[in-house]
């Protein structure tokens, strides 16, 4: 019996796999994912600096854009720091308050996206459908009571799992995580308390939250599209479903690795470990790199502004 307690302790350091197999080749990886990273800090800064700076911009719409920037350069900086030093040969170990913290993060931050997305392509409705209204009906203050209750909703409904992780048991001879980061369903893994609550919660919330968003999603854009086809220019009707395009791109870039990376952490036991870093790695990262990328090709508004930025540096 005193065998077992010996193994099994509540304050632990795991032990972050990185990227299986590739140990040889960190100092050539580090710089791809350097180079992404950086893409994803200025990218998202660069358009939160020109949506603050240009009075012409401080509209509805990019007040959107500048929280979903915002959740996105957040989502980068709560993996980077532990993704670099595994590359760069620093460290590869994590206490147990640093990776719950770090799973509060991630998950929360992931809802968050998701929220902010389902807010951006909800506000296209009323835009397109009803546009003299649209002003009285997104002002300032409604803005900020949404943005808040997004915050709000996406870290609340995660604070039973966190409680439970905290007092769970882990195994001290098994205490090696598969990723370069935490994450939940990980930790689970290494726990030799009951997590059955732990596993069918997340599991619940994650389909409750993919399936909400979803049917809403597709609700937003089916009123759209009927609106859309209601108004007798061709002209205009094209120019109002290329308002969607970019927000269309965006939702399919969040919600096709968040499905893969669910499937690969709970299904895909007998895949190569590279498969389930990867995965994890996708969803944290290729979001974050596309959305500034997406909405300044989309935004003639930014990209004017971004060149003009460039064009007054350069002389």
């Amino acid at each position: 019996m005193s065998l077992l307690l010996d193994s099994k302790i509540n304050h632990s350091t795991f032990f972050l796999t990185g990227f299986p197999g590739l140990e040889q080749q960190y100092p050539w990886l580090s710089i791809p994912f350097s180079c992404i990273y950086a893409t994803v800090l200025s990218g998202n800064c660069l358009v939160l600096h020109v949506i603050w700076t240009e009075p012409s911009q401080h509209k509805i719409m990019f007040y959107f854009l500048a929280m979903l920037a915002l959740t996105d350069l957040c989502m980068g900086l709560s993996t980077v720091h532990m993704v670099l030093a595994i590359l760069w040969g620093l460290s590869q170990e994590i206490g147990l308050d640093a990776c719950i913290s770090q799973i509060s993060f991630v998950h929360g931050l992931s809802g968050t996206e998701s929220g902010v997305l389902l807010t951006v392509v909800c506000d296209r409705f009323p835009a397109i459908c009803n546009p003299l209204r649209y002003t009285s009906i997104l002002t300032n203050t409604r803005i900020i009571k949404i943005w808040l209750g997004i915050l709000e909703r996406s870290f609340i409904v995660i604070i039973p799992t966190i409680i439970c992780l905290k007092f769970f048991y882990y195994y001290t001879t098994t205490h090696i995580l598969s990723h370069s980061f935490c994450l939940h369903q990980d930790l689970l893994w290494l726990a030799c308390s009951d997590i059955r609550f732990n596993s069918f919660y997340a599991l619940a919330l994650v389909i409750c939250i993919l399936l909400l968003v979803s049917v809403l999603i597709l609700i937003s854009f089916i009123l759209i599209l009927h609106s859309v086809l209601a108004i007798a220019s061709q002209e205009e009707q094209l120019k109002s479903l290329q308002t969607c395009v970019s927000h269309i791109c965006a939702v399919f870039s969040l919600y096709i690795p968040i499905m893969g990376l669910t499937m690969v952490l709970r299904f895909g036991k007998h895949l190569s470990p590279v498969v389930h870093v990867l995965h994890g790695q996708h969803l944290y990262l290729f979001p974050p790199l596309m959305n500034p990328i997406i909405y300044s090709v989309k935004s003639h508004q930014i990209r004017s502004r971004i060149q003009r930025w460039f064009t007054l540096k350069n002389n």
